[in-house]
């Protein structure tokens, strides 16, 4: 149960469609999410720019050992996975707010009709 008040399940928000699961939400779920997310952004942005000397993107966690290699952030191959990694979140955003406008309104995707 989602949210005993309302009635909402989380089969309920499965069955939705995305814009109105989003609606189906009680406001207390948002709230817990903002808060979540803000805090992580507080503590990104005080490690970021007021302890200084680190590069965006760089929270101190690397399991695969990318910051190890000869250069450290600043070598070739890292600079351009960087690049790499900002070109495919742009062409994410586009997508999504393609697959938003083609919810909102139908049609709008001319190419894609599910």
């Amino acid at each position: 149960m989602l949210s005993s008040s309302s009635g909402v399940t989380f089969s309920d928000i499965a069955a939705a469609a995305p814009l109105d699961a989003v609606k189906m939400v009680p406001a207390g779920g948002w709230l817990q999410i903002l808060f979540v997310a803000g805090w992580f952004e507080c503590v990104a942005y005080q490690r970021q720019y007021n302890e200084g000397g680190r590069v965006p993107g760089d929270y101190g966690y690397d399991p695969l050992g990318f910051t190890k290699r000869e250069g450290g952030l600043d070598s070739p191959q890292l600079k351009s996975l960087r690049v790499k990694e900002i070109k495919n979140g742009r062409i994410a955003m586009l997508a999504i707010s393609g697959w938003v406008a083609n919810e909102v309104i139908p049609g709008a995707l001319p190419v894609w009709h599910p």
